[in-house]
């Protein structure tokens, strides 16, 4: 078993999981709805640890509409800082430095031979669990691991407004072993000083907008 995945997994179960959360945690298009039934299969093929949380953000897209999909996700991820998928805002803030953790994952897809689009920035977490699934296990992983924090905050958010791609989520962070004393330390701090921010020159890198945390969210 690679270092950082959950040794009770085999590799074949990572990918299914990694591929199938990084599908549902994506903004739903239209192609979505039309690969439930085959993402469902997936689900039920995996251990309940790994499959029910899938199986939960599949049921609940199939009870709404495409519409109320999309908002609900875009409040969810768009409109709250905690609900953000790009992995390295969590452990580098609104800094430079975040711009040198961007190139250090771009440099590990080149060398695993993925070119991203133009769009795609290399720590969303759809675009790591994808890589993860079906490029470089051992590399992908490793990026998730060194984001756990950020990972894990996002997770807590999730559940603290009962969101619907919880489950989704869940299933991933069940692939990865038990949170360590530092990875502790580093969510109470996040939770209690959120990232760091830095009002100049970030524009380079890329920088999603993100708008403040209403209520602390």
């Amino acid at each position: 078993m690679m270092r950082g995945a959950s040794p009770a997994y085999a590799p074949d179960q990572l990918t299914r999981t990694w591929q199938s959360a990084s599908i549902l945690m994506d903004y739903p298009g239209d192609e979505l709805f039309g690969r439930l039934d085959l993402l469902s299969e997936v689900a039920a093929s995996l251990p309940a640890s790994l499959g029910s949380g899938l199986q939960s953000t599949i049921e609940h897209l199939r009870g709404q509409s495409l519409w109320d999909s999309r908002s609900d996700y875009v409040d969810t991820f768009d409109n709250r800082r905690r609900g953000c998928l790009f992995l390295t805002y969590f452990s580098n803030g609104e800094t430079r430095k975040r711009g040198l953790a961007l190139l250090r994952i771009k440099q590990v897809y080149t060398k695993a031979g993925l070119v991203l689009t133009d769009d795609q920035l290399p720590d969303h977490l759809c675009v790591v669990l994808e890589f993860a699934a079906t490029t470089d296990q051992r590399a992908g992983v490793k990026i998730i691991v060194d984001n756990r924090a950020g990972l894990e905050l996002l997770r807590l958010h999730l559940v603290e407004i009962d969101s619907p791609w919880r489950g989704a989520l869940e299933s991933v962070c069940a692939t990865l072993p038990a949170l360590k004393g530092k990875d502790h330390e580093a969510v109470e701090r996040l939770i209690a000083q959120g990232p760091e921010v830095e009002e100049v020159g970030l524009n380079p890198y890329g920088m999603p907008d993100l708008a403040p945390m209403p209520g602390g969210t």
